[in-house]
């Protein structure tokens, strides 16, 4: 028996995740072939995860990713490998970056977390 299939964002207006997502402000930390980085994540979703990084990050670039989802018990690691599909300097002043990571390789085990995660937080509409 399969479990059943999350609730979806609707593709419409500026809007075209497929997943709902919630807010979120806690360390990610990011393993890349020149080394680790800590970053801030922004928001978080079954499909991935997008976060605040003080360098910029070619698309398609792979890199491991590690984070504690907060929950009502103890929190959930969050371990996996991501690949890079956008990267946007927030501001010319800020030499700062919003970067979305798409972790296609997530367990059941996570995306049951994040999903409970989600539904317990606010959506938000997301910036193009």
């Amino acid at each position: 028996m399969t479990a059943p299939e999350a609730p979806r964002v609707p593709a419409t207006g500026r809007e075209r995740r497929r997943w709902p997502r919630a807010k979120a402000d806690w360390p990610i930390s990011l393993d890349l072939p020149e080394g680790r980085y800590e970053a801030r994540v922004r928001d978080i979703s079954e499909a991935g995860v997008c976060f605040f990084l003080d360098r910029p990050l070619r698309l398609m670039t792979q890199l491991a990713v590690e984070l504690e989802l907060p929950s009502d018990g103890k929190p959930v690691a969050i371990r996996g490998t991501g690949i890079v599909v956008r990267c946007e300097t927030i501001a010319k002043a800020v030499d700062h970056y919003e970067i979305a990571v798409f972790m296609p390789e997530l367990t059941e085990l996570e995306k049951g977390a994040i999903r409970m995660f989600v539904a317990g937080h606010p959506e938000f509409e997301a910036r193009d």
